[in-house]
Protein backbone atom coordinates (compact mmCIF):
# COMPACT_ATOMS: atom_id res chain seq x y z
CA UNK A 1 0.00 0.00 0.00
CA UNK A 2 1.15 3.38 -1.02
CA UNK A 3 0.02 6.00 1.21
CA UNK A 4 -0.32 9.61 1.48
CA UNK A 5 -0.45 11.94 4.68
CA UNK A 6 -2.66 14.69 4.36
CA UNK A 7 -1.70 17.14 7.49
CA UNK A 8 1.47 17.17 9.13
CA UNK A 9 0.25 18.36 12.80
CA UNK A 10 0.87 16.45 15.81
CA UNK A 11 -1.31 13.66 15.30
CA UNK A 12 0.53 13.32 11.78
CA UNK A 13 3.38 12.03 13.56
CA UNK A 14 1.87 9.24 14.97
CA UNK A 15 0.22 8.24 11.60
CA UNK A 16 3.98 8.05 10.22
CA UNK A 17 5.78 6.54 12.83
CA UNK A 18 2.92 3.16 13.03
CA UNK A 19 2.74 2.78 9.15
CA UNK A 20 6.05 2.69 9.12
CA UNK A 21 6.34 -0.32 10.83
CA UNK A 22 3.67 -2.14 8.87
CA UNK A 23 4.93 -4.56 6.35
CA UNK A 24 4.12 -3.70 2.93
CA UNK A 25 3.35 -0.08 3.73
CA UNK A 26 5.22 2.60 1.66
CA UNK A 27 4.90 6.22 2.80
CA UNK A 28 4.76 8.14 -0.50
CA UNK A 29 3.66 11.93 -0.02
CA UNK A 30 2.76 13.91 3.02
CA UNK A 31 1.00 17.05 2.25
CA UNK A 32 0.90 20.57 4.51
CA UNK A 33 -0.45 24.07 3.28
CA UNK A 34 2.84 25.17 4.47
CA UNK A 35 5.70 24.31 2.26
CA UNK A 36 8.48 24.20 4.98
CA UNK A 37 6.58 21.75 7.49
CA UNK A 38 5.29 19.69 4.03
CA UNK A 39 9.26 19.56 3.14
CA UNK A 40 10.55 19.27 7.24
CA UNK A 41 8.07 16.03 7.96
CA UNK A 42 9.00 14.48 3.90
CA UNK A 43 12.40 14.55 5.51
CA UNK A 44 11.59 13.26 8.85
CA UNK A 45 10.10 10.41 7.61
CA UNK A 46 11.99 10.03 4.39
CA UNK A 47 8.66 10.15 2.24
CA UNK A 48 8.79 10.43 -1.79
CA UNK A 49 7.12 13.15 -2.38
CA UNK A 50 5.58 16.68 -0.53
CA UNK A 51 3.02 18.82 -1.50
CA UNK A 52 1.73 22.40 -0.62
CA UNK A 53 -2.19 21.53 -1.72
CA UNK A 54 -4.34 17.96 -1.70
CA UNK A 55 -5.49 18.84 -5.16
CA UNK A 56 -1.56 18.58 -6.32
CA UNK A 57 -1.05 15.42 -4.77
CA UNK A 58 -4.38 13.72 -6.36
CA UNK A 59 -2.90 15.03 -9.69
CA UNK A 60 0.04 13.15 -9.08
CA UNK A 61 -1.79 10.11 -7.93
CA UNK A 62 0.93 7.80 -7.02
CA UNK A 63 -0.53 6.31 -4.10
CA UNK A 64 -3.35 3.61 -2.79
CA UNK A 65 -4.85 5.47 0.23
CA UNK A 66 -4.88 8.36 2.50
CA UNK A 67 -4.50 8.85 6.15
CA UNK A 68 -6.59 12.48 6.88
CA UNK A 69 -4.81 14.23 9.40
CA UNK A 70 -6.59 17.24 9.20
CA UNK A 71 -8.37 19.36 11.26
CA UNK A 72 -12.16 18.42 12.38
CA UNK A 73 -13.90 21.00 10.26
CA UNK A 74 -11.84 19.67 7.32
CA UNK A 75 -12.12 16.34 6.93
CA UNK A 76 -15.59 15.79 5.14
CA UNK A 77 -14.11 18.04 1.82
CA UNK A 78 -10.85 16.49 1.60
CA UNK A 79 -12.08 12.83 2.58
CA UNK A 80 -14.80 13.47 -0.35
CA UNK A 81 -12.36 14.05 -2.75
CA UNK A 82 -10.05 11.71 -2.09
CA UNK A 83 -12.94 9.51 -2.40
CA UNK A 84 -13.95 10.82 -6.01
CA UNK A 85 -10.41 10.00 -7.19
CA UNK A 86 -10.70 6.74 -5.87
CA UNK A 87 -8.33 5.95 -3.12
CA UNK A 88 -8.96 4.68 0.19
CA UNK A 89 -9.18 6.96 3.46
CA UNK A 90 -7.89 6.38 6.98
CA UNK A 91 -9.82 9.59 8.77
CA UNK A 92 -9.03 10.91 12.40
CA UNK A 93 -11.50 11.03 14.62
CA UNK A 94 -14.39 12.73 14.23
CA UNK A 95 -15.22 11.45 10.81
CA UNK A 96 -17.57 14.50 10.61
CA UNK A 97 -18.38 17.32 12.67
CA UNK A 98 -21.79 16.42 12.18
CA UNK A 99 -23.76 13.19 11.61
CA UNK A 100 -25.20 14.37 8.01
CA UNK A 101 -21.81 14.97 6.83
CA UNK A 102 -20.56 11.40 8.40
CA UNK A 103 -23.12 9.91 6.42
CA UNK A 104 -22.07 11.50 3.18
CA UNK A 105 -19.08 10.16 3.73
CA UNK A 106 -19.94 6.74 4.34
CA UNK A 107 -22.12 6.68 1.56
CA UNK A 108 -19.66 7.55 -0.81
CA UNK A 109 -16.87 5.21 0.40
CA UNK A 110 -19.70 2.25 0.12
CA UNK A 111 -20.90 3.35 -3.19
CA UNK A 112 -17.45 3.18 -4.62
CA UNK A 113 -16.29 0.50 -3.18
CA UNK A 114 -13.08 2.13 -1.03
CA UNK A 115 -12.13 1.27 2.02
CA UNK A 116 -13.25 3.96 4.48
CA UNK A 117 -12.19 3.38 8.14
CA UNK A 118 -11.41 5.84 11.08
CA UNK A 119 -8.78 5.98 13.78
CA UNK A 120 -10.55 5.50 17.06
CA UNK A 121 -7.44 5.06 18.73
CA UNK A 122 -8.59 3.20 21.54
CA UNK A 123 -9.29 0.51 19.73
CA UNK A 124 -5.80 -0.55 19.71
CA UNK A 125 -6.09 -1.17 24.18
CA UNK A 126 -5.78 -4.68 23.99
CA UNK A 127 -7.44 -5.00 27.17
CA UNK A 128 -10.82 -3.94 25.82
CA UNK A 129 -10.96 -6.13 23.24
CA UNK A 130 -11.10 -8.60 25.77
CA UNK A 131 -13.76 -7.37 27.45
CA UNK A 132 -15.60 -7.25 24.46
CA UNK A 133 -15.07 -11.06 24.20
CA UNK A 134 -16.44 -11.54 27.72
CA UNK A 135 -19.78 -9.96 26.66
CA UNK A 136 -19.85 -11.98 23.49
CA UNK A 137 -19.23 -15.33 24.86
CA UNK A 138 -21.61 -14.68 27.54
CA UNK A 139 -19.54 -14.80 30.38
CA UNK A 140 -21.37 -11.76 32.02
CA UNK A 141 -24.96 -12.59 31.02
CA UNK A 142 -27.29 -10.09 30.31
CA UNK A 143 -25.88 -6.60 30.59
CA UNK A 144 -27.94 -4.04 33.08
CA UNK A 145 -26.00 -1.64 33.83
CA UNK A 146 -22.91 0.19 32.63
CA UNK A 147 -20.68 3.35 33.19
CA UNK A 148 -18.07 5.31 31.44
CA UNK A 149 -15.61 8.29 31.81
CA UNK A 150 -13.19 9.71 29.60
CA UNK A 151 -10.95 11.97 32.32
CA UNK A 152 -8.30 14.64 31.82
CA UNK A 153 -6.81 17.28 33.99
CA UNK A 154 -5.19 20.06 31.17
CA UNK A 155 -7.30 23.00 32.54
CA UNK A 156 -5.37 22.52 35.80
CA UNK A 157 -2.26 20.67 35.17
CA UNK A 158 0.24 22.08 33.26
CA UNK A 159 1.44 18.66 32.02
CA UNK A 160 0.69 18.82 28.06
CA UNK A 161 1.69 22.28 28.48
CA UNK A 162 -0.02 25.45 29.64
CA UNK A 163 -3.35 26.34 27.63
CA UNK A 164 -3.54 30.06 28.73
CA UNK A 165 -0.48 30.64 26.30
CA UNK A 166 -0.69 27.96 23.41
CA UNK A 167 -3.01 28.42 20.90
CA UNK A 168 -2.86 24.56 20.15
CA UNK A 169 -4.58 24.07 23.23
CA UNK A 170 -7.24 27.53 23.28
CA UNK A 171 -8.81 26.33 19.64
CA UNK A 172 -9.89 23.54 21.66
CA UNK A 173 -12.25 25.75 24.46
CA UNK A 174 -13.46 28.29 21.31
CA UNK A 175 -16.63 27.76 19.40
CA UNK A 176 -15.63 30.01 17.00
CA UNK A 177 -12.09 28.54 16.17
CA UNK A 178 -14.19 24.78 15.34
CA UNK A 179 -14.67 23.09 18.87
CA UNK A 180 -17.34 21.23 19.85
CA UNK A 181 -15.74 21.07 23.33
CA UNK A 182 -15.12 17.94 25.44
CA UNK A 183 -18.32 16.24 24.19
CA UNK A 184 -17.10 16.73 20.27
CA UNK A 185 -13.29 16.38 21.06
CA UNK A 186 -13.38 13.24 23.22
CA UNK A 187 -16.87 11.86 23.42
CA UNK A 188 -16.30 9.82 20.34
CA UNK A 189 -13.94 7.73 21.80
CA UNK A 190 -15.80 7.34 25.26
CA UNK A 191 -18.73 6.39 23.33
CA UNK A 192 -17.08 4.19 21.13
CA UNK A 193 -14.88 2.58 24.46
CA UNK A 194 -18.78 1.69 25.17
CA UNK A 195 -20.64 0.28 22.20
CA UNK A 196 -17.50 -2.07 20.99
CA UNK A 197 -17.06 -3.21 24.82
CA UNK A 198 -20.10 -3.84 25.51
CA UNK A 199 -21.08 -5.54 21.65
CA UNK A 200 -24.35 -3.14 21.93
CA UNK A 201 -26.03 0.36 20.16
CA UNK A 202 -26.70 3.56 21.56
CA UNK A 203 -30.47 3.62 21.70
CA UNK A 204 -31.19 7.16 23.78
CA UNK A 205 -29.53 9.59 24.60
CA UNK A 206 -29.42 12.74 26.95
CA UNK A 207 -26.77 15.30 28.25
CA UNK A 208 -25.68 18.03 30.03
CA UNK A 209 -23.17 20.43 28.67
CA UNK A 210 -20.89 23.05 30.64
CA UNK A 211 -18.65 25.48 29.96
CA UNK A 212 -16.73 26.95 33.37
CA UNK A 213 -15.08 30.55 33.79
CA UNK A 214 -11.30 30.61 32.77
CA UNK A 215 -10.50 33.56 32.07
CA UNK A 216 -11.53 37.45 32.64
CA UNK A 217 -14.44 37.61 30.47
CA UNK A 218 -13.92 34.16 29.31
CA UNK A 219 -12.01 35.69 26.58
CA UNK A 220 -8.09 35.26 26.38
CA UNK A 221 -7.33 37.31 22.79
CA UNK A 222 -9.02 36.32 20.01
CA UNK A 223 -9.84 32.83 21.61
CA UNK A 224 -13.91 33.18 23.33
CA UNK A 225 -13.76 30.25 26.16
CA UNK A 226 -17.28 29.12 25.21
CA UNK A 227 -16.88 25.64 24.24
CA UNK A 228 -17.88 22.81 27.11
CA UNK A 229 -15.42 21.60 29.49
CA UNK A 230 -17.45 18.58 30.85
CA UNK A 231 -20.25 16.47 29.52
CA UNK A 232 -22.59 14.06 31.87
CA UNK A 233 -24.78 11.72 29.47
CA UNK A 234 -27.17 8.90 30.06
CA UNK A 235 -27.81 6.38 27.66
CA UNK A 236 -30.42 3.54 27.07
CA UNK A 237 -28.73 0.76 24.72
CA UNK A 238 -30.17 -1.98 22.25
CA UNK A 239 -29.72 -4.40 24.69
CA UNK A 240 -31.87 -3.16 27.05
CA UNK A 241 -29.23 -1.83 29.60
CA UNK A 242 -29.21 1.25 31.08
CA UNK A 243 -25.81 3.35 31.06
CA UNK A 244 -24.38 6.98 32.49
CA UNK A 245 -21.14 8.09 30.52
CA UNK A 246 -19.69 11.64 31.46
CA UNK A 247 -16.23 13.36 30.80
CA UNK A 248 -13.94 16.66 31.70
CA UNK A 249 -11.31 18.31 31.49
CA UNK A 250 -11.26 19.29 35.21
CA UNK A 251 -10.28 16.12 36.37
CA UNK A 252 -7.56 16.82 38.30
CA UNK A 253 -5.46 14.30 38.85
CA UNK A 254 -6.32 12.30 35.78
CA UNK A 255 -4.01 12.82 33.02
CA UNK A 256 -5.64 10.77 30.72
CA UNK A 257 -7.79 7.72 31.74
CA UNK A 258 -10.62 5.98 30.38
CA UNK A 259 -12.87 3.72 32.51
CA UNK A 260 -15.47 1.29 31.68
CA UNK A 261 -17.60 -0.80 33.90
CA UNK A 262 -19.98 -3.19 32.97
CA UNK A 263 -22.49 -5.17 35.37
CA UNK A 264 -24.07 -8.51 33.96
CA UNK A 265 -26.85 -10.83 35.54
CA UNK A 266 -23.71 -13.53 35.54
CA UNK A 267 -20.49 -11.17 35.59
CA UNK A 268 -19.05 -7.63 35.76
CA UNK A 269 -15.70 -6.12 34.64
CA UNK A 270 -13.84 -3.26 34.53
CA UNK A 271 -11.14 -1.59 31.79
CA UNK A 272 -8.94 1.16 32.59
CA UNK A 273 -6.99 2.87 30.24
CA UNK A 274 -4.58 5.43 31.86
CA UNK A 275 -1.17 6.93 30.27
CA UNK A 276 0.98 4.69 32.11
CA UNK A 277 -0.70 1.33 31.28
CA UNK A 278 -4.16 -0.38 30.97
CA UNK A 279 -6.06 -2.91 33.17
CA UNK A 280 -8.41 -5.68 32.63
CA UNK A 281 -10.79 -7.14 36.25
CA UNK A 282 -13.57 -9.16 36.06
CA UNK A 283 -15.41 -10.72 38.47
CA UNK A 284 -16.96 -13.81 37.10
CA UNK A 285 -18.26 -16.93 37.92
CA UNK A 286 -18.22 -18.21 41.48
CA UNK A 287 -16.27 -14.99 42.27
CA UNK A 288 -19.67 -13.33 42.18
CA UNK A 289 -20.98 -14.49 45.58
CA UNK A 290 -17.21 -13.14 47.49
CA UNK A 291 -17.16 -9.69 45.48
CA UNK A 292 -13.67 -11.40 44.18
CA UNK A 293 -11.94 -9.15 41.73
CA UNK A 294 -9.28 -10.84 39.05
CA UNK A 295 -7.00 -9.44 36.71
CA UNK A 296 -7.07 -10.69 33.27
CA UNK A 297 -3.66 -11.12 31.43
CA UNK A 298 -4.17 -10.11 28.04
CA UNK A 299 -1.88 -10.33 24.31
CA UNK A 300 -0.99 -7.03 22.10
CA UNK A 301 -3.69 -7.17 19.27
CA UNK A 302 -3.23 -5.48 15.69
CA UNK A 303 -3.71 -1.49 15.91
CA UNK A 304 -5.86 0.44 13.30
CA UNK A 305 -2.72 1.32 11.62
CA UNK A 306 -2.47 -2.67 10.66
CA UNK A 307 -6.19 -3.55 10.57
CA UNK A 308 -6.43 -0.38 7.59
CA UNK A 309 -3.17 -1.09 5.76
CA UNK A 310 -4.98 -4.73 5.83
CA UNK A 311 -8.55 -3.70 4.60
CA UNK A 312 -6.80 -2.42 1.85
CA UNK A 313 -4.65 -5.29 0.76
CA UNK A 314 -8.26 -7.48 0.95
CA UNK A 315 -10.26 -5.19 -0.61
CA UNK A 316 -12.79 -4.47 1.94
CA UNK A 317 -13.35 -2.49 5.11
CA UNK A 318 -12.83 -3.35 8.97
CA UNK A 319 -13.82 -1.52 11.98
CA UNK A 320 -13.70 0.91 12.90
CA UNK A 321 -15.74 1.97 9.42
CA UNK A 322 -17.22 5.45 8.09
CA UNK A 323 -20.85 3.66 9.11
CA UNK A 324 -19.77 2.93 12.36
CA UNK A 325 -18.24 6.68 13.34
CA UNK A 326 -21.39 8.78 11.56
CA UNK A 327 -23.57 6.30 14.20
CA UNK A 328 -21.07 8.14 16.84
CA UNK A 329 -21.92 11.28 15.52
CA UNK A 330 -25.54 11.17 15.89
CA UNK A 331 -25.34 10.39 18.90
CA UNK A 332 -23.20 13.40 19.46
CA UNK A 333 -25.77 15.70 17.61
CA UNK A 334 -28.42 14.54 19.55
CA UNK A 335 -26.38 15.12 23.13
CA UNK A 336 -26.33 18.84 21.69
CA UNK A 337 -30.08 18.98 21.04
CA UNK A 338 -30.89 17.64 24.11
CA UNK A 339 -28.82 20.14 26.05
CA UNK A 340 -30.96 23.04 24.03
CA UNK A 341 -34.41 21.12 24.24
CA UNK A 342 -34.23 19.56 27.25
CA UNK A 343 -35.59 16.38 26.31
CA UNK A 344 -34.22 12.86 25.88
CA UNK A 345 -33.77 11.84 21.93
CA UNK A 346 -34.22 8.44 20.26
CA UNK A 347 -31.10 7.96 17.73
CA UNK A 348 -33.35 6.24 15.11
CA UNK A 349 -35.94 9.00 15.07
Amino acid sequence: MRLLILGTGHMANSHARNFIEVEGVTLAGAVDVDPGRAEAFREKYSIERAFTSLEDALTWGDFDAVANVTPDRAHHATTLKCLIAGKHVFCEKPLATNHHDAVEMAERAEAANLVGMVNLTYRNVAQLQAARKLVTSGQVGKIRHVEASYLQSWLVSKQWGDWRTESQWLWRLSKKHGSNGTLGDVGVHILDFVVYGTDTEIDEVFCRLKAFDKAEGNRIGDYELDANDSFTMTVSFTNGALGVVHSSRWATGHVNELRLRVYGDKGSFEVVHRHDGSKLLACLGDDIETATWREIEVEPVATNYQRFAEAVGQGSTLEPSFRHAAKLQKAIDLANVTENDRKEYPLEA
